[in-house]
């Protein structure tokens, strides 16, 4: 038997053999495609080189692309499990050619592989083509050699492919298996083709036309080839089977469900397990990409899959959750094919498993409520709108799950009712929010939230991918078009703009269209990016070049340098928070942080400095755990669980029924067996791998407020830079002091020193001249009111040098008072002296205070033999010593 796995190998090499790029899978978040809730053929990954928007360096490629049809207009939801080849997840094989080969040559690499090398009989296979296509038809019988009532003309669109209503558009030509004369069913295009004895298991789409407008048609210059191969469907072909769930890959699955519940995986409750297993690989390659269950828009179609797949498991008897039991059989089948299951492997097993926790909860209290009210219900009558909103809004039950479960009952369910209910709770939503606080002003983007519902964030794990512009404002209204040179707040359908929120600042970038016809297109610089009524992202910009119209799909690309620093700063502030922890002690908690391109802030509660030995040994803690390059992972949990787990929750975060947990730095054997380094509450962006940090350096501490320390610091690029700096002002000092950078420290000591002795020879200078030039006759005096008075106004005498220069003067004029005042940048500073013999009667302190009124000072003080001031006017020192004579005089 050849494996599910060995036919995608087949084909990828087959094609690799004929000059094709073997293309990894894009993910199922479309980044080029905004129209497109998820990925959902091959194409999509190569929509812009098809349009000519973008270039490759390739001509020829083949993939196996994982798509998912769960939501909008491709939603196979209610039939899987029912069918033999319904799925929400499926592979898609695919060739293409951007301008390279064309009809010929697509047709005979078709024909080649399927009959050689998958050894298909030629007499099971039939072929259709679009009733036009006159060439097509005669290259199939040249190449292929099929007789032409095996080659059917479809005149409808089944076999007219179109990208939209304008663009690229082509031909098609499905290859058809004949499982045989026991299965009912007719050929395509007869009137029992809905059977299922012909099965497409090839669609080659021959991108030869571009349609301009709806009334004209061009050829393209360079035709292109798309083709599609479902996996499922030529894995039950090659494998003898008529059920794409009977093949290897899904019937493993199957019986692992089997095996986890004791029920056996052909019974009665077959439908179950094949739901349990197809919901499995959707639910799995979903979380790997990046989505999560929520109530809005993918993550709301997430939560529809996994909770129908977990009703399922509850239908077959598990009392426990289920589903995450079996994600090791499913990365054990895919995860060699797809690698980004083995990493995401922990979150999803976590994500599952807390889902459908928390689901069990109320699955049961649902189902009561749901069989009461259906118990009141005559005949076929729906069940009431209400109803089915009480079981949304109170026990999670997705809408679609309330039709599925009521399924087998032969009911529906008042949809407009369910609608009206949904329609009146949001408007009271509304209104209580309206009254909180600052919010309450903000209708405008409480309005646009009702309507437009979330942003999708799709930058976790992408810097580029492409909106719609759901709303325009300019000047706090909301527009329909901004013109260049206008600034305006744009809310797209989804981003990849992170939105300021938990400390880090929102994103900068751009968002652009490409001209037509060799024009400027549109370019809006965006400065900023911010959250509006919870989780609107609203980018605020310029519009520098073209018109920007609400409803224009755009290119979306962040500023890749600056998140780079932003992730950096963000994960070094995690490694900090903990190496403080572990340092200072486990009353560290962060009070207030940001997150900026060029730094870090992380403000602490910490009752005294930080040492030098306190900064040095917290650096080397963070820098050993960024030289480790330990993963960086990412989990969801509910808070008090992610909590209970160790995680620490972060200042200034809100947090719902599930938050997300970001655990980094590797292993940490002080925090028990298999505990994280750091482990954080966080809805921040950050990097991959803790060397992505590079380096990291604390370049500030000082106090905040009473208990609170602010540090800041640099990493990566910023942290580079800071180095540098550093270094070239110590070169800098070097060159100047002309020594080598290592000798400063004893050039400096020795110069601090050379300067300490000529301070004190200047100082003992000073006071010669001011007491006599060094003489040893006494100082030149006044007799005022009987006592003798020594009075100097000095220049730029530092302060501190008065008062020993007023006790030389009292030992040389033996009895009487002495003033000494300097002038400095035209302050003045007063000391005044009196001789221990007259200290009794005369007060040093008043004469000082009658000395500083007049240079415009506040008193002084001192003791009755010695005393200081000062004033800031210092033009009028002689007028201080004239009031200090007219004290004397009394």
């Amino acid at each position: 038997m050849t494996s599910a796995n060995d036919i995608r190998k087949a084909f990828l090499d087959y094609f690799a053999r004929h000059g094709h790029e073997p293309v990894a899978s894009s993910p199922l978040v479309p980044r080029n495609d905004p129209t497109l809730m998820f990925t959902n053929a091959g194409m999509v990954q190569f929509k812009n080189v098809f349009t000519g928007q973008e270039a490759r360096p390739y001509s020829r490629a083949a993939t196996s692309q994982k798509c998912v049809r769960a939501g909008g207009k491709h939603n196979d939801l209610d039939n899987v499990g029912y069918t033999a080849r319904h799925h929400t997840f499926f592979e898609m094989l695919g060739n293409f050619s951007f301008g390279d080969y064309f009809k010929d040559v697509a047709i005979e690499l078709a024909w080649n592989l399927v009959t050689k090398e998958f050894a298909l009989p030629s007499e099971r296979l039939l072929v259709t083509v679009y009733s036009e296509d006159d060439e097509a038809f005669a290259l199939w019988r040249k190449i292929a050699g099929l007789p032409e009532q095996r080659i059917i003309r479809i005149p409808t669109s089944d076999n007219f492919w179109s990208m939209g209503e304008t663009g690229p558009c082509g031909p098609c030509s499905e290859i058809f298996y004949d499982h045989g004369e026991g299965i009912p069913g007719g050929p395509p295009g007869s009137p029992d083709e809905d059977g299922d004895r012909f099965i497409e298991i090839w669609n080659l789409v021959f991108m030869q036309y571009e349609q301009v407008s709806a009334g004209e048609r061009i050829d393209l210059p360079r035709p292109s080839i798309d083709t599609g191969m479902g996996l499922e469907r030529i894995a039950a072909v090659l494998q003898g089977k008529h059920d794409n769930y009977d093949i290897d890959l899904m019937r493993r699955l199957i019986l692992a469900s089997a095996e986890a519940t004791g029920v056996h995986a052909d019974g009665p409750q077959a439908v179950s397990h094949r739901v349990i297993a197809d919901h499995l690989r959707a639910s799995a390659f979903l979380i790997a990409d990046g989505v999560l269950p929520s109530n809005e828009g993918r993550g709301y179609v997430l939560r529809r899959i996994m909770r129908r797949g977990m009703r399922h498991a509850h239908m077959l008897g598990a009392r426990e959750p289920l589903l995450h039991r079996l994600v090791p059989e499913l990365v054990a089948e895919m995860g060699a094919a797809f690698p980004e299951l083995s990493r995401a492997q922990a979150l999803i097993g976590e994500t599952l498993k807390l889902e459908e926790a928390r689901f069990k909860d109320t699955l049961g209290r649902g189902l009561k409520l749901l069989e009461e009210e259906t118990e009141r219900l005559q005949g076929a009558e729906a069940l009431p709108g209400e109803v089915a909103f009480k079981l949304y809004d109170t026990y999670g039950f997705p809408l679609d799950l309330t039709q599925d479960i009521l399924r087998g009952q032969d009911r529906k369910v008042d949809v407009a009712g369910y609608d009206a209910a949904m329609a009146q709770q949001r408007a009271q939503a509304k209104k209580s929010w309206a009254g909180s606080g600052e919010a309450a002003t903000d209708t405008l983007w409480l309005d646009l939230r009702e309507r437009l519902g979330a942003t999708e964030f799709l930058g976790y794990d992408t810097e580029v991918a492409e909106g719609v512009v759901a709303a325009l404002i300019v000047e706090g209204a909301e527009v329909e078009t901004a013109q260049a040179g206008t600034a305006v707040q744009v809310v797209l359908n989804q981003t990849p703009f992170y939105g300021e929120s938990g400390g880090q600042m929102g994103d900068s970038g751009v968002l652009f269209a490409p001209g037509e016809g060799g024009s400027g297109g549109l370019e809006v610089a965006v400065a900023d990016t911010q959250k509006r009524a919870g989780d609107l992202h609203v980018h605020f910009g310029e519009v520098r070049r073209g018109t920007l119209t609400r409803g224009q799909a755009l290119e979306l690309r962040v500023d890749g340098t600056r998140r780079g620093q932003l992730r950096a700063h963000h994960s070094a502030t995690h490694l900090l928070h903990e190496a403080l922890r572990q340092r200072l002690g486990d009353h560290v908690t962060q009070k207030g942080s940001l997150v900026a391109p060029d730094r870090l802030r992380f403000d602490i509660s910490q009752p005294k400095p930080l040492t030098l030995e306190d900064i040095h040994a917290v650096e080397q803690l963070v820098n050993a755990r960024v030289r480790a390059n330990a993963e960086v992972s990412t989990r969801y949990m509910t808070p008090d669980e992610a909590i209970e787990a160790g995680a620490l929750a972060l200042f200034g975060e809100k947090y719902g029924d599930e938050v997300r947990v970001v655990s980094m730095g590797g292993l940490d054997d002080r925090k028990g067996e298999g505990q994280q380094f750091s482990t954080e509450l966080c809805g921040g962006t950050h990097v991959r791998r803790t060397g992505d940090i590079g380096f990291f350096k604390i370049v500030g501490e000082s106090a905040l407020s009473s208990g609170v320390r602010r540090l800041e610091a640099v990493a990566g690029e910023a942290g580079l830079a800071w180095a540098e700096r550093q270094e070239a002002l110590l070169d800098e000092a070097a060159a100047v002091l002309r020594v080598a950078p290592g000798k400063l420290p004893d050039r400096i000591s020795g110069l601090l020193e050379e300067r300490r002795k000529l301070e004190r020879e200047l100082a003992e200078t000073r006071r010669k001249l001011a007491t006599g030039g060094g003489t040893a006759a006494a100082p030149e005096a006044r007799e005022v009111g009987g006592v003798k008075l020594v009075a100097r106004v000095l220049e730029d005498v530092p302060p501190k040098d008065l008062k020993p220069m007023a006790d030389d003067l009292k030992k040389q004029v033996v009895s009487g008072v002495v003033a000494v005042i300097a002038v400095n940048e035209g302050k003045a500073s007063l000391v005044v002296g009196v001789t221990d013999d007259l200290a009794g009667k005369l007060s040093a302190v008043e004469l000082v205070r009658a000395g500083s009124a007049a240079i415009g000072g506040k008193g002084g003080g001192g003791r009755p033999d010695m005393a200081q001031a000062g004033g800031p006017e210092g033009a009028k020192a002689a007028e201080a010593v004239q009031a200090i004579e007219a004290a004397l005089a009394g």
